[in-house]
């Protein structure tokens, strides 16, 4: 798929909790949009900031073809990060897109039951993904985790697409404990699963994915860099040996990662 670089124009930037922000831009002189999979990601440029030399890697959390608008979910982490939430709107701001794969759409109704699982800002590219589902006639359910409820955002934009289901680790939202421990889970009727998030997290959804023969894939959050495989940041052991993240994911399907699962 080919890369584009281009300047967008920042609509709104709003603090979403302490953790997060979420970005909304519009392509310079109302650009067309290209096809963009959920899933994939992009490259933001952050200026001005010391030591801060890379771009950031942002997973794509919504694209709005009819109003031309690409949304970011940004986890506010360090010196980056913490700059882009610091943009106003109006402000330019210089991306690298789509980058990566996408995950996996069905391409008939037979799977009955297509479960996302997200925590942190791993919640992010499941937006996307489901309003890609639904679109295709889905009805996706997502099951989304955090340490408190007060770290949750979007909630309202997630039901929009499917039922939504929630656990926090302080129980102040949803069923107490992790989202691998969601009471949704004990039947494991699942057709499939996608999950983005911590990896200890991802690695028990592959478990359980495992244990009932459902098939899974995973967004990787490895650490990247240059976002095209030339600086090896990424690189992540699969069945064919070392592979960048940025280029041939970040969405893998579990049999071709070698976690012991």
């Amino acid at each position: 798929m080919k890369k584009n670089i281009a300047d967008w124009t920042i609509i709104e930037n709003s603090l979403q909790n302490n953790n997060h922000c979420l970005m909304k831009v519009k392509l310079e002189n109302n650009g067309t949009l290209p096809t963009i999979l959920p899933g994939q990601f992009v490259q933001i440029k952050v200026d001005n900031v010391e030591d801060v030399f890379l771009r950031r890697p942002i997973s794509v959390h919504f694209v709005d073809y009819k109003n031309n608008e690409l949304w970011l979910l940004i986890q506010l982490v360090g010196k980056g990060t913490n700059k882009l939430a610091e943009y106003k709107v109006g402000d330019k701001i210089n991306i690298v897109y789509p980058l990566g794969n996408g995950f996996t759409i069905p391409e008939s109704s037979e799977p009955k039951k297509l479960l996302l699982i997200g925590g942190g800002v791993g919640i992010a590219p499941l937006l996307y993904l489901g309003a890609t589902l639904k679109e295709k006639g889905f009805k996706p359910v997502f099951l989304l985790g955090a340490r408190s409820g007060k770290d949750l955002t979007q909630l309202e934009e997630f039901k929009k697409y499917g039922e939504v289901l929630i656990t926090t680790e302080d129980g102040s939202l949803g069923e107490k404990g992790f989202v691998t421990n969601h009471s949704s889970l004990l039947c494991g009727d699942a057709d499939f699963i996608y999950t983005c998030g911590p990896k200890p997290m991802m690695v028990s959804v592959a478990r359980y994915a495992k244990e009932y023969n459902i098939d899974c894939e995973v967004s990787l959050e490895n650490h990247m860099a240059c976002g095209i495989g030339a600086c090896l940041c990424c690189v992540e052991k699969t069945t064919k040996g070392n592979t960048c993240v940025c280029t041939e994911g970040p969405v893998f399907n579990i049999n071709k990662l070698t976690w012991q699962i």
